[in-house]
């Protein structure tokens, strides 16, 4: 054994193994919670990471974060990037829209009637044909 790479106290062990031996909790917070119990015990960077399969500059990267907030970092941290232009009521009405008959003069709906169309019903402000693809794909629904 080595030293400690992470010091938790009782109450932390006693979340963190509560984590690791509840039925269901998320992999990445699974992953985090072994890994601090592990860097704890004593267990070197590399060991901890051919354990749980990830890379040692991960593991390294769980302690710093533990070390500079605590068990939030257990906790995935929101995401950068551009948040959804269209919401839930929005896309389930643009499902419902793909789901109706089409226009006149078409068999079926195209993703560039689908997109302009939405804009026209004011679901959104602009929305591109590869935009009510990625919606629709997340449906049991799917153009052909």
């Amino acid at each position: 054994m080595e030293k400690a790479h992470v010091t938790l106290t009782g109450e932390q062990v006693a979340h963190l193994t509560d984590l690791t031996t509840r039925g269901t909790v998320a992999v990445k917070m699974y992953r985090r919670a072994t890994a601090l119990l592990a860097l704890a015990q004593g267990q070197s960077y590399s060991a901890v990471a051919r354990h749980l399969q990830v890379r040692y500059s991960t593991v390294s990267e769980w302690a710093k974060n533990f070390a500079a907030t605590g068990l939030a970092t257990l906790v995935d941290q929101p995401r950068s990037g551009r948040p959804l232009v269209i919401q839930g009521p929005e896309r389930a009405k643009l499902t419902a829209l793909a789901c109706s008959p089409a226009p006149n003069g078409r068999s079926q709906w195209s993703l560039r009637l689908l997109a302009g169309q939405s804009v026209a019903l004011g679901l959104c402000a602009r929305m591109s044909a590869s935009s009510a693809h990625a919606i629709l794909k997340k449906t049991s629904y799917g153009p052909t």
